[in-house]
């Protein structure tokens, strides 16, 4: 897969700030078993204990950046039961929004439990038990159970929430535990609520140095827009749209008087709040 990657960017020109790691970075592809849901159902799922643990160990920072207290939580092991208990929530009885919650929350609680159990590190790729030989990370190692299928952290996100929800900020909440990436938001998130939270998690992530920053006229921009351009439209017309809708008046002039992205930008450090 690596050395095909490869051929195809010596072979196809990449065009504006778009990099060679696109070409690595994981696509879209829908896994049909999990689009099972009933559009009928009015219950609600009970996020409570993953609520209580994020407002207990999520510190928000006078940077704007959200931490995580790992030490606390290597020492307590207090995810093991709240991943337990979401693992044992037959999904696919729930409607979209419910399901779109609760994917986002089991990402973001088996990422803590992963970083917990091998903590310290200093980055979340420091964590190689990924298989095959070119493994970077935890993110395709099977980590939790959900109806009788094993799922990775890669599966979580790019076969199941990108594909069936097809809605970019998604990227905005799952947290991959670094400065770089958004905000581990300090509340679970509800199917009643998502679609507020994810355009607070969007306007936020934008509206910081991470998302977005210019200087001299030059714009940047997070990896993650790289990474996931086609989420975005599939063009820079489209990225910049998508950042203007969500910038406030002041950074949405700059953006639309620059008309073009200049490069990106990412910290893999972990997000410590011991640090």
């Amino acid at each position: 897969m690596r050395r095909l990657a490869l051929l195809l960017f010596l072979i196809l020109p990449l065009g504006g700030f778009t990099s060679s790691e696109r070409l690595f970075a994981p696509s879209a592809d829908l896994w049909p078993r999990w689009e099972r849901h009933d559009p009928a159902s009015r219950e609600s799922l009970d996020f409570a204990a993953w609520d209580a643990l994020l407002r207990r160990v999520v510190i928000s920072g006078g940077d704007g950046i959200n931490r995580v207290d790992y030490r606390g939580l290597a020492a307590a092991d207090a995810l093991a039961g709240i991943v337990a208990d979401l693992a044992a929530v037959q999904v696919s009885a729930y409607d979209r929004d419910q399901q779109l919650a609760y994917w986002i929350n089991l990402y973001n609680a088996v990422t803590l439990q992963v970083v917990a159990q091998h903590y310290p590190v200093v980055t979340i790729r420091d964590i190689d038990i990924s298989p095959g030989w070119f493994a970077d990370g935890p993110w395709d190692a099977e980590v939790v159970t959900v109806e009788g299928e094993a799922l990775t952290l890669n599966d979580i996100e790019h076969r199941i929430l990108r594909p069936i929800w097809r809605d970019p900020r998604v990227h905005y909440a799952v947290n991959c535990a670094s400065l770089g990436c958004p905000n581990l938001a300090r509340e679970a998130y509800r199917g009643e609520t998502v679609d507020r939270q994810l355009e607070e998690a969007a306007r936020v992530y934008i509206n910081h140095p991470r998302g977005v920053t210019i200087a001299d006229g030059e714009v940047t921009v997070s990896k993650i827009y790289d990474w996931f351009l086609e989420d975005f439209g599939g063009s820079t017309e489209t990225l910049l749209a998508h950042l203007r809708r969500y910038a406030g008046p002041e950074l949405a002039g700059q953006l639309a008087a620059a008309g073009d992205i200049d490069g990106t930008a990412y910290d893999w450090t972990l997000n410590d709040a011991s640090e």
